[in-house]
């Protein structure tokens, strides 16, 4: 349906022009009708359906099966045909003339392959197949992990809002009291004035936090499919410290089970050495035999050929001895996949562990000391009993630690997510 929308505006002349504006709604410009609220776990649903890199990238699995179509082709036998002598200035040509007098031939020829060329052919091809599919599955593997970082993102960023919302509320509170006091004489102008400036902190700290929201969510929009979600979309889930148990031995285990790059690099080594095979078979030389009916002078006659060629000086060595180092050249490239995937785990592992006593420490008892400091001070200022700078000082204390628990939170699910990047499953103990 088209959207027809009127706009006016003041012409050189200064008239009102009205323009009418009539735009079609597609799907980069339509409003989604997508969940208001999504999960993480739906949240990597969306991505791995929507997401148009990721599509793309699945269109290459499909290329490739066109190929092992194309590569188990036989090949297409050849038809000819001549007919000789047809004079051209005879006004008044007969049959018998046509069969007397002129000569034509039909014949067919094929091309017989030998060395089991189009078997090979096609397994090349199936080979080729298995690791592009192993290749789109670890898109699949990293495009989660985007996915996963970009959700905590997002839950990071809504939490510090929170976070600067309740300040800045709690701080315009003591920013009310001081006014009361001050206009009673309890303070001076002077504590009144530093009080009230330190507000603009907070204010500039809840614009700051709405803006990172806004853009956290707009960057996992476009992660998800731009289309697959409305403007107004949020994330649901706790943010929130989750335990995890296991050693590293069982984690890069798993990692070598599961690990589709992995995968690809193995089934790398099988394709290099179909393609060796197939190398191999093409040095065999190929007969063509063909056989023709011929027409000379009133005469039929038949003729059978075959011919195959003389392998004296191309018999494929090049091709060959380039895919015997293409296989030792995978057999390295597995060997490389297979030490980094075991790095990968253990860098994971070791971030996760640092990144769970730091969590651990703040739950320890320090986010409660902050509060407790913080209320303290602002009760004891409240009754003249401290300073001004001391209870700023606690303010800006608490603020500093609360912020610092949140984005330490927010690296812990970080590094649980590399960890299940780096594992290659979602799944861990």
């Amino acid at each position: 349906m088209n959207n027809l929308a009127v706009f006016r505006k003041i012409g050189a002349n200064g008239v009102m022009v009205a323009i009418l504006a009539c735009s079609l709604a597609s799907p980069a410009f339509a409003q989604s009708t997508g969940p208001a609220s999504i999960t993480l776990d739906e949240a990597i649903q969306m991505a791995l359906q929507h997401n148009h890199n990721l599509l793309a990238a699945r269109t290459t699995i499909q290329q490739s099966e066109a190929e092992e179509t194309t590569a188990n082709l036989r090949p297409n036998p050849s038809l000819f045909a001549d007919w000789e002598y047809l004079p051209l200035n005879r006004s008044g040509q007969n049959a018998q003339y046509l069969h007397d007098s002129t000569e034509g031939d039909l014949g067919l020829s094929y091309l017989i392959e030998r060395g089991k060329k189009r078997q090979h052919r096609l397994q090349a091809a199936k080979d080729i197949t298995a690791q592009t599919r192993s290749l789109v599955t670890d898109n699949e593997r990293g495009l989660t992990f985007n996915t996963a970082s970009l959700f905590v993102n997002v839950q990071l960023a809504e939490s510090t809002l929170e976070l600067a919302d309740k300040d800045l509320k709690s701080f315009q509170k003591t920013v009310d009291l001081s006014q009361l006091r001050y206009d009673k004489g309890a303070i001076s102008e002077d504590d009144y004035l530093k009080i009230k400036l330190q507000l603009l902190q907070f204010e500039a700290d809840y614009q700051q936090a709405e803006l990172a929201k806004v853009q956290a969510l707009s960057d996992l929009r476009q992660l998800l499919g731009y289309e697959s979600v409305s403007p107004d979309y949020d994330v649901a889930g706790p943010f929130d410290y989750q335990p995890l148990k296991g050693n590293l031995e069982d984690f890069q285990l798993k990692a070598l089970q599961n690990r589709p790059d992995l995968r690809a690099a193995q089934q790398g080594v099988t394709a290099a050495t179909s393609q060796y095979e197939l190398q191999r078979a093409i040095g065999k030389q190929d007969v063509t035999v063909q056989g023709n009916y011929s027409h000379v002078n009133g005469i039929n006659a038949a003729s059978f050929y075959g011919s195959i060629p003389l392998p004296i000086f191309n018999r494929n060595q090049g091709e060959i001895a380039r895919t015997r180092f293409a296989i030792t050249q995978a057999q390295e490239q597995e060997k490389a996949t297979n030490g980094q995937a075991l790095t990968d785990v253990r860098d994971a592992y070791e971030g996760l562990r640092v990144s769970d006593r730091i969590v651990l420490l703040y739950r320890s008892g320090y986010l409660d000391v902050a509060q407790k400091d913080r209320d303290i001070a602002e009760y004891a200022y409240q009754r003249g009993a401290v300073s001004l700078l001391d209870f700023l000082d606690a303010e800006r204390s608490y603020r500093a630690t609360q912020l610092a628990y949140r984005q330490a939170l927010a690296s812990y699910l970080l590094a649980l997510e590399q960890l299940r990047q780096a594992v290659g499953t979602r799944v861990l103990p």
